[in-house]
């Protein structure tokens, strides 16, 4: 390491890779309905299972006993005699739904959804019909989900509703009866299907253009009659309004002039009242999430709240049959996620942290930043700086989000803590293309991959160096999914135009970024387009929106494929993958470090056999990130364990 790449100098300790990437030591816990018992996920043995807790008692058991990927979801169904949970296989995420009966687990429990290959997808559920679920399935056919209703008492399935071959999504009311559908169209828009009835025919009511076909329909209203829309249409952003597919009226209840209010970062946006499903509030995905009131009854509760919790942001993640009592994840980037039983009118009682003994550690605060791109267009993001460090002329990772059509938030996040804990200035950059900033923003991202959005993270870059918080000679980009794409990009390129100082770059130099890190990162954007899941081709015309048409647009995809461009990296690079990965496949992997082999280029490259789209398993994540550390260290200077 050369003296200008010494580590900062940082009085607050390193904080353990164990406890940042570790399991959690609870998290997610879900009331009963009745409100009398709470279940979570936490380890047993290491892996992530379902537990119970009896409140009256404190007593605390484990339901389950799985030994493999973990637990990551589970729900209480309406009846209160079981808890269902999801599972798929090594990351395959053709999850199935299982079921076991919380007051005698050694039962064991049982598939619901026994069927190789097949994708259970739990939409709905309704104290009309306790005992059932309303799922779908491919079952028929891999591409297509048909609508059925799941018996959780005698496993019986009933189907509702037959996938045509354009259905995206189906949608039930009260009564768990299918009589709204999402429908593409060619021209990559969307059309809305309604019945009145389960035998009427269906008919279209509303339709969207490409433009506006991020709108999401949230569900029927109370009445089962009108439908809760979040739409972009009426101005740039998402509007929560109330339409009556019956007469095609519409009224706006909630709308923000800046933001989005449907974010798929959010797991509950809109909170209803749980017996008769009457909204009470919705989210806006402002810098910080913010709840806006839909009923008077809950005003004065979001208003407790949001006093209590000034410096986070929270979810209402689950509620009591009766509404008195919420339960709560609040979100603050300096603090691990904490979990609040919220007694209504009372004061709101922690639960627990998912994370304990991370809050024994200093983490950095996250602030929102802004910056012009070079053609103009505002690019909101955050930034987070190590703490005990004068932020000047810092190494810098950017980090870069998913998707793209998904959005960073501020919050908590084990990877910026850990990359500001090593002494790295975090940036995160809602580039183009991004959701969540209104319809402009996202359709700008609209075939940019590799120009346009790559641009904005180049010239979030020289943001930072240009504010003096980056040092121009140590910058790294790193991602996941689309990040991990962009990273690619960004060293083979990119670079070039950046630093046309640098004349083809010798073996042992660099162009733009002093090293990159690209996780389950696309390299091939022909063959990500052709290995999609099956279930995804309903909507393969939006994809081809946002990348190309590879009929028609063959040579534009070649040239914004990192493929080709392989022999031109010179960055120092780690690629990782994991192979039961459904979304990148492994392909995107193997193609591209067979070209670096090829070029004789040096990189490390590393392929989880037990992953899919990202590394769930704590040993997995563990190793990963014990391999970019001392990586991140040469390259960057940065701090190491």
């Amino acid at each position: 390491m050369s003296k200008d790449n010494q580590a900062p100098a940082m009085s607050a300790p390193l904080i353990p890779k164990s406890v940042l990437f570790g399991n959690p030591e609870k998290m997610q816990p879900r009331l009963s309905p009745d409100g009398k018992l709470l279940s979570f996920i936490a380890p047993r043995d290491g892996v992530l299972n379902i537990w119970l807790l009896d409140p009256a008692t404190g007593e605390e058991r484990p339901l389950t006993a799985d030994t493999g990927r973990g637990i990551m979801r589970h729900f209480w169904a309406e009846n209160g005699r079981w808890i269902i949970y999801l599972q798929d296989s090594d990351g395959d995420e053709n999850h199935h739904l299982y079921r076991i009966d919380p007051r005698n687990p050694d039962g064991g429990a049982v598939d619901l959804t026994p069927f190789e290959g097949v994708k259970a997808v739990p939409a709905a559920s309704s104290l009309k019909r306790p005992d059932e679920l309303f799922v779908w399935l491919n079952r028929r056919d891999p591409a297509l989900f048909d609508a059925f209703r799941l018996n959780v008492e005698s496993g019986e399935l009933v189907q509702t509703a037959e996938n045509p071959g354009d259905i995206g999504e189906f949608i039930a009311d009260g009564d768990l009866e299918v009589r709204l559908a999402l429908r593409a169209t060619p021209e990559a828009g969307r059309e809305l299907l309604y019945r009145s009835t389960p035998e009427d025919d269906w008919r279209v009511v509303d339709h969207w253009e490409h433009q506006d076909a991020h709108a999401a329909v949230l569900g029927f209203d109370a009445d089962d009659r009108r439908v809760l829309i979040a739409d972009p249409r009426g101005g740039d952003t998402q509007r929560l309004v109330r339409f009556d597919p019956e007469t095609g009226e519409s009224e706006t209840l909630v709308v923000d002039e800046e933001y989005d209010l449907h974010s798929r970062m959010v797991g509950r946006n809109l909170l209803r009242e749980p017996a008769t499903r009457r909204p009470l509030a919705v989210i806006v995905n402002r810098v910080k999430h913010e709840w806006r009131p839909l009923a008077e009854d809950v005003e004065q509760d979001l208003e407790r709240l949001n006093e209590r919790f000034a410096d986070g942001w929270y979810q209402v993640v689950d509620q009591s049959r009766d509404n008195a009592r919420w339960l709560l994840a609040v979100n603050r980037p300096h603090r691990s996620t904490a979990y609040y039983s919220y007694p209504r009118g009372g004061d709101p009682e922690l639960l627990f942290t998912v994370k304990p003994e991370l809050d024994e550690y200093e983490l950095a605060p996250m602030k929102a930043v802004e910056f012009t791109a070079r053609d103009g267009r505002r690019i909101p993001g955050y930034l987070t700086l190590p703490p005990g460090v004068e932020a000047k002329k810092l190494p810098l990772v950017l980090l870069v989000h998913g998707g793209p059509q998904v959005r960073d938030i501020w919050g908590q996040h084990p990877t910026v803590q850990w990359l500001a804990n090593r002494g790295y200035a975090v940036l995160q950059v809602n580039y183009r293309g991004s959701q969540g900033y209104g319809r402009d923003h996202l359709l700008a991202g609209d075939k940019e991959w590799g120009r346009k959005m790559q641009n904005d993270l180049t010239d979030a870059c020289n943001w930072a160096v240009e504010q003096g918080y980056a040092d121009p000679e140590r910058l790294c980009i790193m991602g996941g999914s689309y990040g991990g794409y962009a990273a690619l990009a960004g060293v083979s390129f990119t670079e070039t135009a950046e630093r046309p100082d640098v004349d083809e770059a010798p073996d042992d130099d660099y162009r733009y970024y002093r090293c990159a890190v690209s996780i389950v990162g696309p390299s091939n954007l022909k063959t990500l387009i052709e290995t999609i899941p099956p279930y995804w081709k309903p909507e393969i015309k939006r994809l081809y929106r946002m990348i190309g048409d590879p009929e028609t647009e063959g040579e534009m995809i070649d040239e914004r494929s990192p493929l080709n461009y392989a022999e031109r990296i010179r960055t120092p690079l780690i690629l990782a993958y994991g192979a039961n990965d459904p979304r990148v496949k492994l392909t995107e992997g193997e193609q591209i470090t067979a070209a670096l082999k090829t070029a004789g280029i040096p990189h490390e490259y590393y392929v989880y056999e037990n992953e899919g789209h990202g590394f769930a398993r704590p040993e997995n994540r563990l190793d990963f990130y014990s391999k970019v550390e001392p990586f991140l260290a040469e390259h960057l200077g940065g701090r190491a364990e």
